[in-house]
């Protein structure tokens, strides 16, 4: 099987997942540390482009899990916290990594937090090695093994 349709299925196999969870993952911080962590999977390599953002935000609006929330509240935490990836990277990856840690005591929504960083950094069929890394992070953040998600 080639590398993409192994990462299609992985990423499809997670979505699933969390449409299973979807009842459980309804609480603020849970919204919150998502959209933390798909910006960062966004700007994992240091910038973000205008159609990078907007790809993004299309897969957010059309994750089935994510519905539990309103998409524009969605957008605009999303949105700020890429603000805050673009204005400063490197502190703006620490600011990041503490929202994603709210959820660590709730290791459900640990999980389906990591699972939407792979799922929207395997969306377009190359979960590159800074998006590995960043995602790999939040493994670290939210004590979670890397190798559960084969990190």
């Amino acid at each position: 099987m080639a590398l993409w349709d192994r990462l299609k299925e992985s990423a499809q196999t997670m979505q699933a997942q969390l449409e299973a969870k979807k009842n459980d993952l309804k609480s603020g911080a849970f919204r919150d540390a998502s959209m933390a962590m798909c910006a960062l999977v966004a700007a994992a390599d240091g910038s973000i482009d205008q159609a990078e953002r907007q790809r993004v935000a299309q897969l957010i609006a059309a994750n089935d899990v994510l519905r539990n929330f309103a998409a524009e509240d969605l957008r605009q935490r999303f949105e700020g916290y890429l603000d805050k990836l673009t204005a400063d990277f490197e502190f703006g990856k620490v600011g990041i990594l503490q929202e994603i840690a709210k959820v660590k005591k709730k290791p459900t929504e640990a999980r389906a937090v990591i699972q939407i960083g792979i799922v929207i950094g395997g969306a377009d069929g190359d979960f590159d090695a800074t998006e590995r890394s960043v995602v790999r992070e939040a493994c670290f953040t939210l004590e979670i093994p890397p190798g559960d998600f084969d990190l």
